[in-house]
């Protein structure tokens, strides 16, 4: 579904990410884990189109992103980065309703299609009950579910998150990542993600990508790639800092 070839990417013309090659196929979780700064998020915005590759290629589904004109990408790639959208005056609903907008048209005006879609999404992710409410009056693991909603509901054949459980209590962390589990499996997008927590990243991904300072350093099977040597090496941690911790 997604290949990524080669890719660098970064701000004023220069590499915050460098060469980077993978690909996620339907269905498939590949998750980015790596130190702070390490190029994740920047990573992520080249793969939305939010920042312009300097090079190499990201192919969607045979074609190669730079061919594919602005709606038509907009359909295929959901995005639920670290930004939030404004939403005054806005009901969770509302907000699940701008991840329609690539179909929508120039006036935004939603069809019975579109609305179908909408509540299709909200019932996924278990958020047709906060749908008449404040999306600012929710609790973060609730918006992450609503913000999940949007971008579900776009029907996209890649879906990127940016740290999805940042932020949120165990409860949390562990209901988003059963939703996205399920997502996967009905929907079957190509899911790209970022994730602090190695621990979760081993239970729910088919593959993972480490990247150090803008590098790949890694590419593979969790369990091989998450293991403590690897870990330790990753972030940079003593032995004894390790062992005092996970025992």
């Amino acid at each position: 579904m997604l290949e990524v070839r080669n890719l660098s990417a970064g701000y004023g013309g220069r590499a915050a990410v460098r060469d980077v090659s993978f690909t996620a196929a339907e269905g498939e979780i590949l998750t980015l884990v790596g130190p702070n700064g390490s190029g994740k998020s920047t990573l992520l915005k080249a793969l939305s189109g939010q920042l312009p590759a300097l090079s190499g290629e990201i192919v969607l589904n045979g074609t190669d992103v730079r061919r594919m004109n602005r709606n038509a990408f907009a359909r295929a790639v959901s995005t639920m980065l670290t930004d939030r959208p404004r939403t005054d005056m806005m009901t969770c609903r509302d907000v699940v309703e701008t991840g329609r907008y690539p179909y929508t048209g120039a006036f935004g005006l939603l069809g019975k299609a579109d609305r179908a879609a909408v509540e299709e999404a909200m019932a996924l992710t278990d958020t047709a009950d906060l749908a008449e409410r404040s999306f600012g009056a929710l609790s973060d693991g609730q918006r992450q579910r609503v913000l999940l909603a949007r971008a579900v509901c776009r029907e996209p054949k890649v879906l990127l998150l940016d740290e999805p459980t940042s932020f949120l209590d165990l409860h949390y962390k562990y209901t988003f990542l059963e939703l996205l589990d399920r997502l996967r499996r009905e929907r079957k997008p190509a899911v790209v993600m970022s994730l602090h927590e190695p621990e979760l990243a081993r239970a729910i991904s088919d593959r993972i990508l480490l990247v150090k300072d803008g590098s790949p350093a890694g590419y593979g099977d969790p369990e091989a790639l998450l293991g403590r040597e690897s870990l330790i090496r990753q972030f940079d941690l003593t032995k004894a800092l390790w062992d005092k911790y996970h025992g």
